[in-house]
């Protein structure tokens, strides 16, 4: 266990649950508009506890835990969710750090132990579940596009599509350039300008801000704002020395960089820290706004720290990048808000990111776990992951599509080995 990896995961943990406790900064955005309900005191902190467990447990279970051992990487729904949890339910604010602390250590610790056992399995589960990130990269390209269809139409969406797959083909055929990152770039920019040109043909009205509100919230953020830099920059910290991912739509890039090394790994560690861009700048409007109405913050900001943590070239550079972008991210609160409620086309498209990144993200994570249980266990592996997805949606949906492929291609893999224990499957 490399005694770096053990500070800064228990050092930030630490942190996260402190904040969460204070109310100063928690990681689920549907709890933000929540705890001032118990700051200005309506709500008691049992009672601010059991919300925060209701929201936030499934998410550990499925996502958090099925992500992490995919993927050998930590992630924010395993570590952050459950130090909001911790922090709130905490009694005193001197107790919320030590037991933040304490999970995170308990979480890098049994993460080793748990590879371990896995890779003894005679069916090969963590070696297939490799697979499972095969389509990601290429399948998160295909967002802009969707997002063109969700908001402007079938018409604009096959403009974009068509003049996408040219500039794709060109730099596949005449450059040694990654394609997936030019058809990122050129959806987004197309995104864009319809957006763009559409607010210029419909001349949306201004709207009047809420100086006073917005002044009364950020003022708070930016009371606290010294321990958010201290967070977010233990959180570059923990991306930059490869042991922690910001989102779905990095982390299983970066298992792959981590898995090669050289130019390889350079030329996929910057392919995360591009799709975690992209993220970001659609998840500004949401992140933003509840800042703004409630005076609590995300404990990563904007999610920008993630992109720092990824391409700086020492974790001290990473330390210090991550502070400062969360400081800024502080001051321009309040522009940022004003800037969304001028152009409702460009805060529109942002909102059609964020869909269509979960949408195309469901997609390539069902498809990349049907590769994994094939190849685990060829067609009876295919039954078992299938029948689990199925009976997922036909029950209510009990865990959310993004991780039922991870989660089914896991327990595909236990129920294998147990097939093979008892005779049933043979190798």
């Amino acid at each position: 266990m490399d005694v770096l990896h053990m500070i800064v995961i228990v050092v930030l943990c630490a942190g996260t649950a402190w904040a969460a406790h204070a109310g100063a900064a928690v990681f689920h955005d549907g709890l933000r508009p929540v705890i001032p309900e118990f700051l200005e005191g309506r709500m008691r902190r049992p009672e601010l506890g059991s919300v925060a467990f209701g929201l936030s447990v499934g998410f550990i279970a499925s996502v958090g835990i099925s992500f992490t051992l995919s993927t050998g990487i930590l992630n924010p729904w395993l570590l952050f969710l459950s130090t909001d949890i911790i922090g709130i339910i905490s009694p005193r604010r001197w107790i919320a750090p030590i037991l933040g602390g304490a999970w995170g250590a308990l979480v890098l610790t049994s993460l080793s132990a748990l590879n371990t056992v896995l890779t003894g399995f005679p069916v090969d589960l963590i070696g297939a579940m490799g697979t499972l990130s095969d389509p990601v990269v290429a399948g998160f390209a295909l967002f802009p596009l969707v997002a063109i269809f969700m908001q402007f139409g079938w018409k604009k969406g096959a403009i974009a599509t068509g003049i996408t797959l040219l500039v794709r083909q060109l730099v596949v055929v005449f450059t040694p350039i990654f394609p997936e990152s030019i058809q990122v770039f050129v959806g987004v920019l197309l995104l864009v300008i319809f957006a763009v040109i559409n607010d210029r043909k419909n001349k949306p009205e201004k709207t009047s801000d809420d100086t006073n509100v917005l002044t009364e919230r950020t003022a708070r953020i930016r009371k606290n704002a010294p321990w958010l830099m201290i967070i977010g920059g233990l959180i570059a910290v923990a991306a930059n020395i490869g042991i922690f991912a910001g989102s779905e739509v990095s982390i299983f890039v970066l298992a792959e960089a981590y898995a090669v090394e050289g130019a390889a790994r350079t030329t996929l560690v910057n392919q995360a820290a591009m799709a975690e861009f992209m993220r970001g700048l659609g998840f500004i409007p949401l992140i933003a706004t509840t800042a703004i109405t409630t005076g609590v913050y995300g404990v990563a900001g904007l999610t920008f720290v993630y992109v720092v943590g990824y391409l700086a070239p020492h974790p001290l550079i990473a330390l210090v990048g991550g502070a400062v972008v969360i400081l800024v991210e502080i001051m321009l609160l309040n522009v940022i808000g004003r800037g969304l409620g001028k152009f409702p086309s460009i805060r529109a498209a942002s909102d059609s990111i964020r869909s269509s990144m979960i949408t195309v993200m469901e997609f390539a994570l069902l498809i990349g776990s049907i590769n994994a249980v094939i190849h685990m266990g060829g067609y009876t592996g295919f039954f078992i992951g299938a029948m689990i997805y199925f009976i997922n949606e036909l029950t209510g949906r009990r865990i959310m599509r993004m991780a039922i492929g991870p989660v089914a291609a896991i327990v595909t893999g236990l129920l294998l080995n147990v097939l093979y224990l008892v005779g049933l499957f043979p190798l």
